[in-house]
C-alpha cells in the first residue's frame, strides 16, 4: 500500500531548524560546514525540490528559516556576492538543467563556493538579446564559441558564466540561440576589466576565442535559448526589484538616515520630497511582498519588469536628494583608485559613491527603456512595436 506522503507545515520547518542548530552549533562549526549543512537540511531554498537545498515548500515560509538562523548566530552565504548565482543563475538551472546539472551546481552556488557571472550582453546586443552574435559551432560532442560580452558583473571572480550564443545564424534571431553553463576557467576565456565613472571595475568585458564547451553543459534544447534567456530576465528583475526589505530598508533608509543626522541644512522643500520618495519606497516594499506570494503560486512573469524600473527610479532619485541636500559636502569623493570589487555596497561608502553608482541601475538587469516595451505589451496588452522578425508571429515567439 502506497503511503501519502504528509506536506511539511511551519511547525515542521521549525524543526528541522532546531535540529540544524543542535548538529551543528554556529558558534563552533565552520562557516562553510555550516552552509553545507543548512543546504543538505533543505532550509537553503525550501521552495526548492527535496535533495536540492528544498523541502518542496512555499517559498514563504523561508522567512521563517532565514528568522530562526539569523537569531541563532549563523553565518548567511554572502547572498549581494554571490547574486547572480542566487537570483538567474539558480532559477535557470532548476527549470531547464539536467539532473547531474542540479546536482553538480545547486550546492556549491548556494555556499558560495563557486561564484557565476551572466555572459548576456554583447557591445552590439545589449537591449536587444535576441541580436547576440558570439557563434557557437557544433563540433561532435562539443561546441567551439567565440565571441565578445560585455558589462559582465564579477566575471574576474566566477568560476561558472551563464552564456547566451548564437548557434543557426541562417534563422531569425529569436529561433537560433542556444544557452549554455561555461567554465571560466576554460582556454579561451579572456577576462578585461572596464572601469565605471565611480572608480571601480565591478564590470568586465568578456572574449571568449575558440572555447570548448561540452554539450552536456548545454541548459535547453539546441536552438531554445532565447525561451531559456527569458526566464533568466525574468527572475533577475524579480532578484534586483523585488528583493526582501525591511521597512526604511535600502537607499530610503540611507537617504532618511543622513536626514536625521544633518538637522542644520533641512528646508521645508526637502522634507517634501523625503516624505514623498519614503511613501513611494513604502508601496514598492509592498508590492514585493506581493510579487513574492505571487511566485509562491508560479513562475516569474513580466511584473517583475515593473518592480524592477521602479527600483532604479527610485534609487536615482533619493541618491540624487541626498547629494542635493548635502550640499558641496556631499561633492567630495573618498578614493577614485581602480578596484575590483566582489560585491556591490551601496551603504558601505559616501552619498557621492552612491549617486554615481545608482545610474547604472537604469541599465543593469534591463534597461529602462526596454522595460517600459514588457510592461505596456506583455502587462497592459498595448499593441506591440514593430520587430524585424516579421516572419514570425509573436504569439509563435519562445518565452
Amino acid at each position: 500500500m502506497t503511503q501519502t506522503r504528509q506536506p511539511v507545515g511551519v511547525e515542521e520547518v521549525r524543526r528541522r531548524v532546531r535540529e540544524l542548530l543542535a548538529a551543528h552549533d554556529p558558534a563552533t562549526t565552520d562557516r562553510l560546514e555550516f552552509l553545507r549543512a543548512r543546504f543538505d537540511a533543505g532550509l537553503a531554498w525550501v521552495h526548492f525540490p527535496p535533495g536540492l537545498g528544498g523541502l518542496g515548500v512555499p517559498r514563504e515560509l523561508q522567512t521563517i528559516v532565514d528568522a530562526e538562523l539569523e537569531a541563532a548566530g549563523a553565518p548567511d552565504n554572502d547572498p549581494r556576492r554571490i547574486g547572480i548565482g542566487l537570483g538567474m543563475a539558480a532559477p535557470t538551472i532548476l527549470q531547464f538543467g539536467t539532473g547531474e546539472q542540479k546536482q553538480r551546481f545547486l550546492r556549491p552556488l548556494w555556499t558560495g563556493e563557486e561564484v557565476w557571472c551572466q555572459l548576456f550582453s554583447e557591445p552590439g546586443a545589449g537591449s536587444d538579446l535576441a541580436s547576440a552574435g558570439t557563434r557557437a559551432i557544433r563540433e561532435g560532442d562539443e561546441w567551439r564559441v567565440t565571441g565578445q560580452k560585455v558589462w559582465t558583473s564579477s566575471a574576474h571572480n566566477a568560476r561558472w558564466a551563464i552564456l547566451v550564443t548564437r548557434s543557426d545564424p541562417d534563422v531569425p534571431k529569436h529561433l537560433g540561440m542556444t544557452y549554455f553553463i561555461c567554465d571560466m576557467t576554460a582556454p579561451g576565456v579572456e577576462v578585461r576589466p572596464l572601469r565605471q565613472i565611480t572608480g571601480e571595475a565591478e564590470f568586465n568585458e568578456v572574449f571568449l576565442t575558440d572555447v570548448r564547451i561540452p554539450d552536456s553543459l548545454r541548459l535547453g534544447d539546441v536552438g531554445d535559448g532565447w525561451r531559456v534567456a527569458q526566464a533568466t530576465l525574468m527572475n533577475e528583475r524579480v532578484a534586483i526589484g523585488g528583493r526582501p526589505m525591511p521597512r526604511e530598508g535600502g537607499m530610503i533608509g540611507a537617504v532618511a538616515g543622513t536626514w536625521r543626522t544633518h538637522p542644520a541644512q533641512r528646508t521645508a522643500a526637502t522634507h517634501d520630497r523625503l516624505i514623498q520618495l519614503w511613501v513611494e519606497s513604502e508601496a514598492l516594499r509592498l508590492a514585493g511582498i506581493r510579487l513574492r506570494q505571487q511566485l509562491a503560486a508560479g513562475t516569474p512573469g513580466p511584473d517583475g519588469s515593473a518592480m524592477k524600473l521602479s527600483f532604479a527610479r527610485l534609487a536615482q532619485q533619493l541618491s540624487g536628494l541626498e547629494l542635493e541636500f548635502l550640499g558641496e559636502v556631499g561633492l567630495r569623493y573618498d578614493d577614485w583608485t581602480l578596484r575590483r570589487p566582489d560585491r556591490v555596497d551601496f551603504f558601505g561608502r559616501e552619498p557621492g559613491y552612491r549617486y554615481l553608482r545608482a545610474k547604472g541601475n537604469s541599465i543593469e538587469g534591463g534597461t529602462s527603456e526596454i522595460l517600459r516595451n514588457i510592461i505596456s505589451e506583455r502587462v497592459l496588452g498595448l499593441p506591440s512595436e514593430p520587430r524585424v522578425d516579421k516572419d514570425v508571429p509573436w504569439k509563435d515567439l519562445p518565452r
